[in-house]
């Protein structure tokens, strides 16, 4: 590593230290949840607090050529766009996304842990929302502005921060249409929300899963009736849904039965699942004691993560246990969430469940499924030689290991969009979720070791892009 690319590293590690670790921190208290968790999320002032916290760090940063604008619209979650002008002139921009909207609580957390209590332990950083996905304008920055503060070049770059992708980002496209013009033509999308194997070189997302959710429900009575005076005449609601969902899935084995939610899987992509035999694929899952992983090797397991669709109970309307009383429940709704492989039509395995899940119901029962949303999944671009050459140069810098990279079993919808929308991009999809960090989960946490090196990483792919650019 040259001289000059020590200095940025070390810069890239005492702002993490000095400032970025306090802001997240102060982020991570806000509990502004996606506006599908939230009901009162366009009054309760929580998101623009959040959002609050995040501008005025990066105002305080000094970037030269740096100017935003936070944007509103009536209905619209929040919307904050960051320009920042390239040393030297550019035809087009490095556009960098991330998120700042979070998940539910789910609590119970560990003992002296919160979601909305920012703690550092052991070189992590725990709460809801530090890595999924409230470190991204902190890196973007971050990786800019130590560029500059050592005189290295780098072209103009976008960042884009949403604040609804936790609900399937409705008004993403809405802000990138308003502004399309301010947004320049892209040939580098960086788009941190995504995922590591470990916590030892920087990992590229190559596919992700689509998905599609709704919501079914089963009615069999006007009114609960006693289950004793019922119970024997009256079908009972949770078991037409277990028969149902039978439909679409096999109970025993979780694999999903109808066509539409499977796809070829590329052969490409069967050799890249081979890099999972070197990485704890299986030790990323916080399994009990004694449980196992559904059977399969390191291998199987990524080709069922990444290529396979599976079905997830997500909600149900059951009443506590230690309130509900002996009775035959009028109705049951649970939510569903399919997760879709790469190249399935999210919209059409979403409408195959409504069709099987209606169709003829047991006892008829009064059964309705109510799409809660769908989005596809998609596949990148293969990486020119020039970012294949710095992802390595930056990962072996930052972690002594070259890249590598991986299929995600998760959805991040518009990422297929922005490929559609920028076809003649390079993608660098990455993230700070990696083993046990448990986004969405109770102990989410941000390793903030990985997170001072991926930062660089990115730094590292700012500058390349300003030489593999047209001025």
């Amino acid at each position: 590593m040259s001289a000059g690319w020590t200095q940025v590293r070390q810069t890239v590690e005492s702002e993490w230290e000095k400032t970025i670790v306090p802001a997240i921190s102060a982020y991570i208290e806000v509990p502004n949840q996606s506006p599908q968790f939230d009901p009162e999320w366009a009054t309760n002032g929580l998101q623009e607090k959040a959002f609050g916290i995040l501008i005025d760090w990066m105002s305080a940063q000094n970037v030269q050529g740096l100017t935003y604008d936070y944007l509103t619209a009536d209905g619209r979650t929040p919307f904050l766009l960051v320009e920042i002008a390239g040393t030297e002139p550019t035809k087009n921009t490095v556009l960098m996304y991330g998120h700042m909207d979070k998940q539910p609580p789910l609590r119970p957390w560990a003992e002296g842990l919160d979601p909305h209590k920012a703690v550092v332990r052991d070189g992590k950083l725990y709460g809801r929302g530090g890595a999924d996905d409230g470190y991204a304008l902190f890196a973007a920055v971050t990786a800019i502005a130590s560029l500059q503060r050592h005189g290295v070049p780098h072209g103009r770059a976008v960042i884009m921060i949403e604040g609804g992708e936790e609900s399937g980002s409705p008004d993403l496209d809405y802000y990138m249409e308003r502004c399309k013009e301010r947004i320049g033509k892209v040939d580098l999308m960086v788009c941190l929300d995504s995922c590591s194997m470990n916590y030892s070189q920087v990992w590229l997302t190559t596919s992700l899963r689509g998905v599609a959710m709704g919501e079914l429900t089963v009615q069999t009575l006007t009114e609960s009736m006693h289950s004793g005076v019922a119970g024997g005449v009256v079908p009972d609601t949770f078991r037409i849904t277990r028969e149902l969902l039978s439909r679409i899935e096999d109970c025993k084995t979780g694999e999903v039965l109808f066509p539409e939610a499977h796809c070829e899987m590329p052969a490409y992509a069967v050799k890249a699942a081979e890099s999972m035999k070197t990485v704890p694929f299986k030790e990323q899952f916080a399994m009990a004691a004694g449980v196992a992983t559904v059977p399969g090797d390191n291998v199987e397991l990524a080709i069922q993560n990444f290529w396979k669709p599976s079905l997830t109970v997500t909600g149900a309307n059951l009443p506590d246990p230690q309130i509900a009383g002996n009775v035959i429940r009028t109705h049951t709704t649970v939510k569903l969430s399919m997760r879709l492989p790469p190249l399935v039509e999210a919209e059409a395995a979403l409408q195959a469940m409504k069709r099987i899940l209606e169709a003829d119901p047991p006892y008829g029962a009064k059964v309705t499924f109510k799409s809660v949303g769908a989005g596809n999944g998609c596949v990148a671009p293969e990486l020119k030689p020039w970012l294949q050459e710095v992802l390595h140069e930056g990962s072996i810098e930052a972690f002594g290991n070259t890249y590598a990279c991986q299929g995600m079993g998760g959805a991040i919808p518009f990422i297929g969009m922005l490929i559609d929308t920028y076809p003649e991009a390079q993608f660098v999809v990455t993230g700070l979720l990696g083993p046990q960090s448990n986004a969405h989960g109770p102990n989410e946490f941000l390793h903030i070791p990985y997170a001072k090196g991926l930062t660089y990483s990115i730094a590292r792919i700012v500058a390349a892009h300003l030489q593999n650019t047209p001025k």
